[in-house]
């Protein structure tokens, strides 16, 4: 049953992702919108590629606890709603709240609606809902980003890693966590058609994240 405790819920969680960090930040201490550069996206990876890495680092770790922080709403305000900790219900209720948090950083309202690809939130929500599931795709997307210096494919393939590990790595009973990682796949194929069509051109922008200037 729908209550306003967890309609209240819902609403904070979408205010959550709706911070942007990548916007504020540019345009407060460069006095820059990262829209209007490079990608064009309100994320971590155009903050990197137009702000450089400080910026970068800070909008990413925003952004991840945005997600998290949405997701663990469930704790506070789930528990008198949906019953026992990690029970199906709960579970749910924490999906729910993460995907509204990813909705709000792709359309946020505190910045026209135009936000990122939403990685790093969907990272947050992953996080707190199958810990080992994040540390999985955090090594896959080193992996990838070492081996190819491409971030989008990294994201691409972690992203589709985590359905891959729940299902045949941790062996989750919970079909909504499952179908949920497909609908992240889903997801990032919309948000990335951009970046695909450059991949297949040889297009894409490179980075090396370990690189240091030189004077």
């Amino acid at each position: 049953m729908i209550s306003i405790y967890s309609v209240s819920a819902l609403i904070a969680a979408y205010l959550f992702g709706s911070i942007p960090s990548a916007v504020w930040i540019g345009q407060a201490f460069y006095g820059i919108d990262v829209r209007e550069y490079g990608s064009g996206n309100a994320g971590a990876t155009n903050t990197f590629r137009v702000l450089g890495k400080k910026a970068g680092i800070a909008v990413m770790i925003i952004d991840i606890l945005k997600g998290f922080t949405a997701t663990n709403l469930a704790y506070f305000i789930g528990l008198s709603v949906t019953g026992p900790q990690n029970s199906i219900q709960f579970v749910n209720y924490q999906l729910a709240l993460g995907i509204t948090a990813v909705m709000g950083h792709l359309f946020p309202v505190f910045a026209g609606f135009r936000g990122g690809k939403g990685i790093a939130t969907l990272f947050g929500m992953v996080l707190a809902v199958h810990f080992d599931a994040a540390l999985f795709c955090v090594s896959v997307f080193l992996i990838v980003l070492l081996i190819s210096k491409y971030v989008s494919l990294s994201s691409i393939i972690a992203g589709f890693s985590f359905p891959l590990s729940i299902i045949f790595v941790f062996h989750s009973p919970l079909r909504s966590v499952v179908l949920y990682g497909m609908c992240i796949c889903v997801l990032i194929l919309v948000t990335h058609q951009k970046n695909i069509e450059r991949l297949l051109r040889g297009k894409e922008s490179k980075v090396n994240v370990f690189r240091k200037k030189t004077a």
